[in-house]
């Protein structure tokens, strides 16, 4: 006999606070010294992370569907081994189950068959005494389920909250708690449902906020008592062991074969059980991270890609090319594979069109229906873990599909069709199964690594070679990326000498440089010496991160010619675009020169000050261009209707290089006409906390933003840029390009620099920017400089004539001004860096100033 305080938490409905209670007592419980085991009726593996998070336990699951009657209190009782209580939350409805089977596998069922107390979670917002008749009918409906109490979930005290008491009294039912109304304990949804607690840097936190509520809002001795109502087993624990020897002998081998298991945030769905019985059988499982470790653990015999969420994370699963190329080499060699469902995906050769392993012949992308069924799946033929006519109980949750839908050798037939990818060494499908109900599927996995030669062999799918990188065997080994200190120079290679000027004619070219051969191909890099502090390049002056540093070395390992695809693929999918909407390129400086030879321009604009290069680019193309100035004592403000209605290109910066200033995106929405183009050059978006007017969302005719990747990730030598907008002006642009222009350092760097990692440690950056800069604003007030408030990694600033030369004098160079269009000698412009160096630099101006 084993004696196991339990309790189900069940509700009419889903929705109505099930997980919220449910999380929240394992987590009072705990905190109130108890050790609490947590389980989930039915398939879902989010809620079970949430469950594992407040108990310090796995979270398990029961489900008479996936493993069968008889397993559930095993199960159930090997789960809970060393708990002093378990709470078991249920799934949908207490009565919902499998249709078509009068409830099999529903919450009710699960309660039944392990004779434990429900506790009923009522959501009585919008009602009053019906709550109690709701729970009436739930009681009496049917006689194996037992209520031992309510919940009553967003419900204050008072007049409404002593109805329902009463009437639930009335009816037999005591009331356990009220849990108030919390927005903030709300778990975020997804298209499949809940977020998984491993996708949540605050889990911690909401669990702990849960534990709380629950704690004093709840009778936790009154929980407990029910709980411990609940009658002792006569069954033994469930024993992986005893499950194995069960199917066939175990092998006396002491050979212990590496079976990698994906995890991380993209592949959080799997069954504590799988890993268990693969140990249980004699493998060494090892887990590793497809979105950050580098290669497969080292000497794995077998590969199992459990479930997740690929398509949120799809770019930097890409962007991982190491990993990638190991596991396509390793399924190529006949490496034993299990892939479900994410593992699929993962898989494939893209997904959403950006690029996956390419291990299985499909495609896999996003689908508008769900797929949600839990079916009795037949095997289709011989394979890694199945023999055909073999019949498994599993269940699928997905809103993706592949094309093809199956192999030439399918791994299941499923309601009539055939789904998946098999052979000798692979098994690859959407459906989800619970090895414990099937332990011969894990026996027949284990043996398979355990004979794995490793990647000797070659293995196929559907009779056909796997693909397999033709490149791998041309791979350039390469210890060194890009230099941060080091850009590709535009003009002159040595600093030029001091003078006044600045103005470009709209006829093309005559100049006043003092000096500057064409100030228009003027670079802020060449205004940098040997022993001079940078205050005049604008690159970001940290360190590269590392994953991007990886993702650059590992780009040099193929001799083949570059491919974008999959970049662009990525880019589109950052930005919620179309592939058609977006162009890498080489850097900006390209963009701006396939703009210019786009079209016949009639009367192409430049609004001035701002980034030379689009100028010089026209006019190199053999335009003449017209210049908008924008003025000082306007704070560099943009006035659509400055600009000629006869425009038909119109280039413009935000925020404006060199003044930091940022337009509102309505405002550059109304340059917008019929037979015109918008160029909105964004090379410093990035730099502005939340881009709040960035334009790269807007779909509208006519309109295209330049973006660039080299100032806020530290690649100057890296020529890494891409365009954004109307897919026609995008096709024109594509049409003058030179094939190959981006090389597959920037593809890979664009690749990298498309994920969620890069989005957040962007935003970093971003808010260390603002920091920076508002130290160096602040200094120039207290001088009582001239500046102009910016957005960007810069300011312009206006210390007067001769100070730039005095400042390099002094060993401290900034850009100097007066090469854009509309600026003199006085102006200067200041690169943002950390509060150090800049009070260098604020001293030495002050006393530059002081001595002039």
């Amino acid at each position: 006999m084993v004696t196991l305080p339990r309790l189900v938490v069940a509700a009419p409905s889903t929705g109505s606070g099930k997980t919220t209670i449910a999380t929240g007592l394992m987590a009072a419980l705990r905190s109130a010294g108890h050790e609490v085991s947590g389980h989930k009726v039915g398939p879902d593996y989010i809620d079970p992370g949430y469950h594992a998070l407040a108990t310090g336990r796995p979270g398990r699951n029961l489900d008479p569907h996936l493993v069968g009657e008889s397993r559930v209190v095993p199960l159930l009782l090997h789960g809970a081994a060393g708990a002093d209580v378990a709470v078991i939350e249920g799934v949908m409805g207490l009565y919902d189950g499998r249709l078509g089977t009068d409830g099999f596998a529903s919450t009710a069922h699960v309660a039944a068959l392990t004779s434990s107390p429900v506790v009923l979670v009522l959501d009585v917002a919008r009602m009053s005494r019906s709550a109690a008749a709701i729970a009436a009918g739930m009681a009496a409906f049917d006689p194996s389920v037992r209520i031992g109490g309510v919940v009553l979930n967003r419900c204050s005290p008072g007049r409404n909250a002593d109805e329902i008491r009463r009437a639930l009294e009335q009816v037999g039912l005591p009331v356990l708690g009220m849990l108030p109304r919390d927005e903030s304990l709300a778990s975020p949804s997804r298209h499949l449902g809940l977020v998984p607690v491993a996708e949540r840097d605050e889990s911690v936190a909401l669990i702990e906020r849960l534990g709380e509520q629950v704690a004093a809002h709840l009778d936790l001795d009154a929980l407990l008592d029910v709980a411990r109502t609940a009658p002792a087993f006569e069954a033994d624990p469930w024993d992986p062991a005893e499950a194995l020897e069960s199917v066939a002998a175990a092998s006396r081998s002491q050979v212990r074969p590496v079976v990698a298991v994906a995890g991380g945030r993209a592949f959080t769905f799997r069954y504590p059980e799988t890993e268990v019985l693969l140990a249980a059988a004699g493998c060494d499982v090892r887990s590793f991270d497809p979105l950050t470790d580098p290669a497969l653990p080292e000497g794995t015999k077998g590969i199992y890609l459990g479930g997740g969420f690929p398509e949120m994370y799809a770019a930097e699963l890409a962007a991982n090319t190491s990993l990638l190329r190991d596991l396509r080499d390793a399924v190529a060699a006949g490496v034993p594979t299990v892939a479900e469902c994410a593992g699929l995906l993962y898989l494939a050769e893209s997904l959403d069109g950006v690029p996956m392993a390419g291990a299985i012949p499909a495609h896999a992308a996003m689908s508008e229906r769900l797929t949600l069924r839990y079916p009795v799946a037949t095997a289709a033929s011989d394979s890694l873990l199945t023999r055909a006519g073999e019949q498994v109980t599993g269940h699928e949750f997905h809103r993706t599909t592949t094309t093809p839908p199956a192999g030439t050798q399918a791994a299941w037939t499923v309601d009539g069709a055939e789904t998946g990818f098999s052979s000798d060494t692979l098994h690859a499908s959407y459906l989800h199964v619970h090895w414990a109900g099937h332990p011969h599927l894990a026996r027949r996995f284990a043996d398979a690594a355990r004979r794995s030669a490793g990647r000797t062999a070659t293995s196929t799918v559907g009779r056909g070679p796997l693909r397999s990188d033709p490149r791998a065997s041309e791979r350039v080994e390469t210890n060194t990326v890009p230099s941060s200190a080091t850009a590709d120079r535009v003009g002159l290679d040595t600093p030029p000498p001091s003078g006044s000027g600045g103005s470009t004619s709209g006829s093309g070219g005559s100049t006043s440089g003092g000096g500057v051969a064409d100030p228009l191909r003027h670079h802020g890099d060449v205004e940098v010496g040997e022993g001079l502090l940078d205050f005049a390049v604008n690159v970001y002056p940290g360190e590269r991160p590392g994953w991007l540093d990886q993702a650059l070395h590992e780009s040099l390992a193929s001799a083949a010619y570059p491919d974008e695809e999959p970049a662009r693929a990525a880019l589109a999918k950052h930005h919620g675009r179309e592939r058609a909407d977006v162009l890498p390129t080489a850097g900006a400086a390209e963009a701006f020169t396939l703009v210019a030879r786009a079209r016949p321009w009639r009367r192409p604009v430049v609004v001035h000050p701002q980034f030379t290069e689009p100028h010089a680019a026209l006019e190199q193309a053999g335009h003449t261009v017209t210049e908008v100035r924008l003025r000082a004592e306007d704070g560099f403000a943009l006035d659509p209707a400055a600009v000629p209605e006869d425009a038909d290109l119109v280039v413009v910066g935000n925020p404006t290089n060199p003044t930091g200033a940022l337009h509102p995106a309505a405002t550059l929405r109304a340059l917008l006409r019929p037979g015109r183009l918008v160029v909105v050059d964004e090379a410093f978006m990035d730099a502005v906390p939340g881009e709040p007017e960035t334009l790269t969302g807007h779909r509208e005719d006519g309109l295209l933003v330049i973006r660039s990747l080299t100032k806020h990730w530290s690649i100057p030598g890296v020529r890494a840029g891409y365009v954004v907008g109307d897919a026609a002006a995008i096709s024109d642009l594509e049409a003058v390009r030179t094939p190959w222009s981006v090389s597959a350092t920037a593809a890979a760097a664009m690749l990298a620099c498309a994920t969620e990692r890069a989005s957040a440690e962007a935003r970093e950056r971003a808010e260390r920017i603002a920091t920076w800069r508002d130290h160096l604003e602040a200094g120039l007030r207290d001088q009582q400089i001239e500046y102009v408030p910016s957005a960007a990694s810069f300011v312009l600033a206006r210390p007067g004539a001769g100070v730039r030369e005095a400042l390099r004098e002094q060993g401290i160079a900034v850009r100097r001004a007066d090469t854009f269009p509309g600026l003199g000698p006085d102006w200067v412009r200041i690169a943002v860096r950390p509060e150090g160096p800049t009070d260098q630099l604020l001293a030495v101006l002050s006393q530059t100033r002081a001595a002039s």
